[in-house]
Formats: C-alpha cells, structure tokens, sequence
C-alpha cells in the first residue's frame, strides 16, 4: 500500500528537504562569516582611526584628558599601561578613560601581547556578556602601552538582525518550495499515472491508442520509450495472430489431405497407381508437416539457447552441389531456371548441415517467391576473408520498408506470391550468428541477393568438429 498523497508527498518533501538542507547550509557558512567579517571591519577601523593619535602620546600630565578626548573621538574605551616587569609581562593601569577604574582591564590579553611583542595587537575578547574589539599600541621598549577597546554591540546587533531576516526568508523560501513542489509533483504524478493507465491499456492487450507525453525530460523520454515499446508490442501481437493463422492453415491443409486420402484409401477400392499417387502426395504433406515442426523447434531451442553447432571447415562448393540437386526438382515444377556459379573453392568455418540448412531457406526463398520463369543463381565465392553462399535472382525485388523485417519471425511480406510461416529466413539469420557470421540482402527491381557470410579459411584442413553449445 503506497503513502498517502503517494508520489506527490515524496516529491515535496523531497524538495522541501533539499531547500531546508540547502539555507540551513547557507546559515551555517553565511552568519559566521558575516560576524568575522563585520569584527575584521570594525578592528581595522579602530586601528585606521587610532594609530595617530595613541602613537603620539603627551606628557603625563595631560594623560587624564587626553583618553578622555581620545575616548570621545574613537566612542571606546582608552587605557594606558605602565609595564612592570617584562618576564613574566606584567601592566599596570596608569590612566582609564572610564572615571571608576575597572579590575576587568587590568590584565588584558591584547595589550600583554603588544607589550611583549612590542608591536601593534589587535583582536577580540569577551569580558561579562559582552564582546569588545581592542588595539593595542607599544610606545618604545620600555615605554606605556595604549589600549582602544570598543565594544561589538552595535555590530552584534546588525548580526541579530541579519539573523532574523535570514530566518524569516528561510521560511518563506520553504513555504514557496512546499507549495511549487506540490504543484510540481502534482504534474509529475499526473504524467506518471498516465504512463500506469497506458501500461495497464498494454497488459489488457490494447496496443491501437499511442501514448505521447509532451516534457522534454527524462519522463519525457521514458514516455517515448514506452511509446515505442507499444509499436513493438503491436507488432508482435499482430505477427503472433498471424502466425497462428498461418501455422493453423499450414497445419489443416496437410491433416485435411492427409484425413481424405486415408478416407479414400480406406472406404474405396483403388488401383495401385491410384494407391501410390496418395502416397507420394501423403508423403509430400507429411514433410510439409515435418519442415514447419523442426522450424518450430529451432526456435524454442535458439531462444533457450540449447541449439547446437559445430566449428568445422566447410567446403561451401560441394555444399552449393548438395543444394542445387535438392532444389532442382522444385525449380523445375515452379518454372524457374536454376544454376550454379562457383568462384573458386572456399573454405567456411562453421557446421555444414546447419549452412545446408540455411542455404535451402535463402534459395527456397527464392523459388517460392518469385514468379515462374525469375532465374535462381547459387554462387559460392571467397571475398574478404569470408567464405560466401549466396542466392540471387532478378524478379522484382523487395520493396525497402520490407527489407529488414524479412528475417522477423513470423514476418512474411504482405502480397506475396506463396504461402508459409515466415520462419526460415529469421531461423536462417539466428543460425549464421550461432556460427559466427551474418545473413545480408541486397535487393532492387530485377536482382535480389541473399548471402551467408562465414569467417573463411586459408586453405581446406582435416580438423575434428568442435561442438559448441550455444
């Protein structure tokens, strides 16, 4: 069972978490810079305004109203120390523009450290609940040390402010993120249960309504993705049927001969001719049946990877006399003149019954499909270190946006001449990649080329198979 407010509520909260994690980021980095920064700036302002004045320091008689004006000039607070003893440093207060003498000052830090140092100090210091920034100026080796220390109040309070502000447009940044976050996954959710509804449509098995989704985003692309994965799926669904349709009439017309001729053969007295022509014609029907039961079962045995192959050389010149003396009775019952060109003697790697196999599909392709009287050519070659088999004739070719999708399964160009499963030339490409090699086709008006190509050898060797299972 989802959240409530499923998508949604994570996506804004996601977004919530980011802005919250993102300010609070920028107040943890912003208010302790900024307070370091407004520090730095008033110290140096203090030393900027100071260093003429305390540098030149009156006789002692007139200390008493000098860090009085001093004190007024700068709005700090002036002290002059007198250095007791230099190891350990010792001071001690000689003037205090405050009228009562404060013991908080009496050991500063700042004004040790110029003493020791003799040279200008500067930083800052807590005293009470309160933050000061203090120079102190050395005045000769031996000589009084001046103290400006002016309290961080002002400076403090300008953080304070920034502080408040700063939370104040933090909230209203989260609120602004909450409520676009909402409107954003609102919109994400939408387009989400959208692509959910369009699956569901799919898994009923409705594949004629498209799916478009108009964002540019990821989404955007799963929805074309998922767009192009519902053509697919029509495609297949519709080869599918028709190859049930296809299957189911390859199989009836044979079981429906074969069922008359037994019928006959059983209730009526024939002649031996008669006999024997129902013979040859339930044998016919029987391999026709035979053929669509192995192409089946290649199948199931590619897709389970089962099939097996083996590496072996392979004469292709006396497999292309092997394939032209089965075919030639049915080029000369379907009218086509059939020959064989071999260029050479090439030598194959591969598994000879499976080339034969696939040399009947390419060229029984062929004779199936064209009209009587196209010429059928097998030519065996050597061409680029590939031994080649291949089927040409010149009837009128296949039409472009068919040329890939014949090695489908289950595919069969619409208009064609002959009926069958549209199987032998998709098991036909699966067993030449099984042997390391590939089906291609050329094909325009008046020359079609079929050609299986496998890796060549240099010359014809006596090696034992090596079987591969695949």
């Amino acid at each position: 069972m989802s959240l409530p407010g499923g998508i949604r509520a994570k996506l804004a909260i996601a977004l919530l978490l980011i802005v919250g994690g993102a300010l609070g980021a920028a107040y943890a980095i912003v208010i302790p810079t900024l307070r370091q920064s407004l520090v730095d700036a008033k110290i140096d302002q203090l030393e900027r305004d100071a260093a003429n004045d305390a540098t030149s320091l009156p006789p002692s008689t007139f200390w008493p109203e000098w860090v009085q004006d001093l004190a007024f000039k700068l709005d700090a607070r002036v002290v002059i120390y007198y250095v007791w003893t230099k190891t350990p440093t010792t001071l001690g207060v000689s003037q205090d523009s405050r009228e009562a003498f404060s013991r908080d000052i009496a050991q500063d830090p700042i004004a040790e450290q110029a003493a020791e140092t003799q040279r200008t100090a500067r930083g800052k210091l807590a005293r009470g609940d309160h933050r000061y920034a203090e120079v102190a100026f050395p005045l000769g080796e031996s000589g009084p040390i001046v103290l400006v220390s002016a309290a961080l109040d002002d400076q403090e309070a300008s953080l304070e402010l920034v502080k408040r502000r700063l939370i104040a447009a933090a909230l209203v940044a989260l609120g602004v993120a909450l409520v676009l976050g909402l409107l954003a996954a609102s919109l994400h959710a939408r387009r989400i249960r959208r692509l959910e509804r369009a699956a569901e449509r799919i898994a009923a098995g409705r594949f004629d309504e498209p799916f478009a989704d108009p964002g540019q985003d990821e989404l955007g692309e799963l929805a074309q993705a998922f767009d192009r994965m519902r053509v697919q799926l029509a495609q297949l669904d519709t080869a599918r049927k028709e190859f049930i349709a296809n299957a189911s009439h390859e199989l009836r017309t044979p079981l429906f001969s074969l069922g008359g001729f037994l019928e006959l053969m059983t209730d009526e007295e024939i002649d031996e001719r008669t006999r024997a022509e129902f013979l040859e014609t339930m044998r016919e029907q029987v391999d026709r049946l035979t053929k669509l039961a192995t192409d089946l079962l290649d199948l199931s045995r590619v897709d389970a990877g089962r099939l097996r192959v083996e590496r072996e050389h392979v004469e292709l010149a006396d497999t292309a006399r092997t394939l032209v003396d089965e075919l030639r009775g049915l080029a000369e019952t379907s009218g086509h003149p059939l020959e064989l060109e071999l260029d050479g003697d090439p030598v194959a790697l591969g598994d000879e019954e499976r080339v034969l196999q696939i040399g009947r599909a390419l060229a029984g392709n062929a004779l199936t499909h064209t009209p009587p009287g196209t010429q059928v050519v097998v030519r065996v070659a050597q061409r680029a270190g590939h031994a080649v088999l291949a089927v040409e004739d010149d009837g009128p070719g296949i039409p472009p946006e068919h040329a890939e999708r014949v090695f489908e399964r289950f595919y069969r160009v619409e208009g064609g001449l002959a009926s069958g499963s549209g199987l032998g030339l998709a098991i036909a490409r699966e067993l030449a990649e099984l042997m390391g090699g590939r089906v291609t086709l050329e094909s325009r008006l008046g020359r079609t080329v079929f050609a299986l190509e496998l890796e060549g050898v240099a010359e014809p060797a006596s090696v034992a198979a090596e079987p591969a299972l695949v």
